[in-house]
């Protein structure tokens, strides 16, 4: 019967990753927002959410939403009749929206909080409910540096349905580290992180990351990989940069300055490119001989996806996978959950193409051999 469905709270923040193939590191703050949208920045939110709804549909629960682009123009879209929270639907969503919602699922008994945001949201919905919901986020921000998010739109679905299915309650739960960083300092180089507070949220190893975590360095043998890295940047080839500590040694063995948490591009030793935009790195690759060098994110395994969409599908596809270098320690490696990588582009297609193993250069003429999961 209608009654004994589980209900299921969806919230979507339709601003949140807009910033990321910009370069703009997050989209706090309506001047941020209101410039992502001067660059062309598109909204992720939504299409990401309607991804997990694909994975929650047949499941025999009640979904519960805000009106329009806060969850009610998704379910709709998925086929969902959900029952419309009596929230505001229309202007700009802001904190304050994200919370009451939050605060009006709760009210209304839900099982779950699924949301589609980043961690702003995932601080703002914290917030207004505490550990009374369990909450689960469908990544979809900038930065997603917490352990309350599934590794993938359709992994959320999934462990949602799971949720939703759990009868003799033996979906395992778990505490999860809520963090947030300052934009601004971001936006200057500077990374600033705090632990916001710990959620309750389902657990299954597979479907949800970790915290991002910050790596024990190996400081000789990655500076010299760094410099075997930048000796075999040949003429005439694009060399797209990622973010990170790792990439920006690479920068400084050619004697050259980029950005800490922006994408960069070198060519023939020179700088030709510093804190691009997605559609400045998709330029720059198009037609010509190119190679992508990424780290890994710590603790979570991300290689694309995560803090540095700027590098987007149609810029990999350009470039192509053989011509992807990944470079990490040894440590960072083995503190990895499950010892594989994860890429989340936005793009299942290109996800499911790059599956399969790569070699990550962990030093000097050493490389071992990682499994890349979508």
């Amino acid at each position: 019967m209608a009654s004994e469905r589980r209900k299921i709270g969806l919230i979507v923040n339709p601003i949140a990753g807009m910033g990321g193939s910009v370069g703009l590191k997050g989209t706090d703050g309506a001047e941020t927002l209101a410039r992502a949208r001067a660059l062309g920045a598109q909204p992720v939110a939504p299409a990401r959410a309607l991804r997990a709804l694909g994975r929650l549909a047949g499941a025999a629960c009640e979904l519960l939403t805000c009106p329009g682009a806060m969850g009610g123009d998704v379910a709709h879209q998925a086929g969902f009749a959900a029952t419309l929270l009596d929230t505001p639907s229309g202007g700009a969503t802001t904190a304050a929206d994200t919370r009451a919602a939050a605060q009006a699922l709760r009210a209304e008994g839900v099982a779950l909080v699924l949301f589609a945001g980043g961690d702003g949201t995932a601080r703002d919905i914290f917030d207004a409910v505490g550990h009374s919901v369990p909450l689960l986020g469908i990544p979809s921000g900038v930065k997603m540096h917490s352990a309350v998010f599934a590794t993938s739109p359709e992994a959320a679905g999934q462990l949602a349905a799971l949720v939703v299915g759990d009868a003799d309650e033996k979906v395992r739960y778990r505490e999860a580290e809520i963090m947030d960083i300052d934009e601004e300092a971001v936006r200057e180089g500077r990374v600033s992180a705090r632990l916001h507070g710990y959620a309750c949220m389902p657990f299954e190893r597979h479907l949800v990351q970790n915290a991002k975590a910050g790596g024990v360095a190996e400081d000789a043998a990655l500076d010299a990989v760094c410099r075997e890295i930048a000796r075999e940047m040949a003429p005439g080839v694009v060399h797209i940069l990622g973010p990170g500590a790792t990439t920006k040694r690479i920068l400084a063995a050619l004697g050259l300055k980029g950005t800490l948490l922006g994408v960069d591009a070198v060519l023939d030793g020179r700088l030709v490119g510093r804190d691009l935009t997605g559609a400045q790195v998709a330029a720059l690759v198009r037609g010509r001989p190119a190679r992508i060098i990424v780290s890994v994110i710590g603790g979570q395994g991300y290689v694309f996806g995560r803090g540095n969409q700027q590098i987007g599908p149609d810029a990999i596809r350009a470039v192509g996978r053989d011509n992807i270098v990944v470079v990490a320690t040894q440590q960072k490696l083995l503190s990895l959950d499950g010892g594989r990588l994860l890429v989340d582009t936005g793009d299942r297609e290109l996800d499911e193409a790059l599956q399969g193993y790569i070699r990550v250069r962990t030093a000097p003429g050493m490389t071992a051999m990682m499994r890349i999961a979508a």
